[in-house]
C-alpha cells in the first residue's frame, strides 16, 4: 500500500504541531526550586534530642555559596540577598548543562 500525498501532508503538519505543542507544554511544567544552605547526617537518637535552641552543624563553611536546586539537582550557586523584605539568591555561578547531565 502506498501513501497518498494527502496522507504525507497530514503527517508533516502533525509533526510540526507536535513540536509546537511540546515546547509549550515544557515551558508550562512546574518544577521545585530550592536553596540549600548545607546538610548534616545525624543519628536518630540525636535527632530526637533536638529542642528549640539546638544547633545542628552543617557541612558547608560560613561564606560558601548556597546551592540552588531544581528538582533536587544543583543548577547554580549564589549568595543570599534581601529583596523587599524577602530573601532571594543572587546567582554567582551557573552549573553548565554538560556537568548537570553527568550528575543525573
Amino acid at each position: 500500500m502506498t501513501d497518498s500525498p494527502l496522507d504525507k501532508t497530514a503527517a508533516d503538519n502533525s509533526g510540526a504541531t507536535d513540536s509546537k505543542i511540546n515546547a509549550d507544554v515544557l515551558q508550562n511544567i512546574t518544577v521545585t526550586l530550592s536553596v540549600e544552605v548545607g546538610r548534616a547526617m545525624i543519628k536518630i537518637r540525636d535527632l530526637m534530642r533536638l529542642t528549640q535552641g539546638s544547633v545542628v552543624e552543617l557541612d558547608h563553611i560560613a561564606g560558601e555559596p548556597l546551592d540552588l536546586l531544581v528538582n533536587k539537582t544543583v543548577v547554580a550557586q549564589g549568595e543570599v540577598v534581601l529583596v523587599n523584605d524577602r530573601y532571594g539568591i543572587r546567582l554567582t555561578r551557573v552549573v553548565p548543562a554538560s556537568e548537570r547531565m553527568k550528575n543525573l
